[in-house]
């Protein structure tokens, strides 16, 4: 048994720890997996200074606004967009 003054006050119960994984979890199925299959990240050539970041926060910014526009299969959505590359990026902006 752990002496009182060792003790940690604030204790974290097993539901805190399950409630705290499950949160990495949906940023990781939400974003991270998003990013790797939908743009296929993990293949990118893209190494070299700032080039990762910048291009993991454009990919970022792409999923943010199809999933403000609607989409909720993000892959559909970049397709959709794909078909008038001229057109549906901007409306997914707001900007036409």
């Amino acid at each position: 048994m752990i002496p009182p003054r060792h003790r940690q006050r604030d204790s974290t119960s097993p539901e805190r720890i399950g409630k705290i994984l499950r949160a990495h979890w949906v940023i990781e199925n939400r974003l991270h997996f998003v990013r790797d299959t939908a743009f296929r990240e993990d293949a990118s050539k893209i190494r070299t200074g700032h080039g990762p970041e910048n291009m993991a926060t454009l990919r970022s910014f792409a999923i943010t606004q199809l999933r403000t526009a609607g989409h909720t299969n993000i892959a559909a959505g970049l397709r959709t967009t794909a078909l008038r590359p001229y057109e549906r990026p901007l409306a997914v902006l707001g900007l036409n």
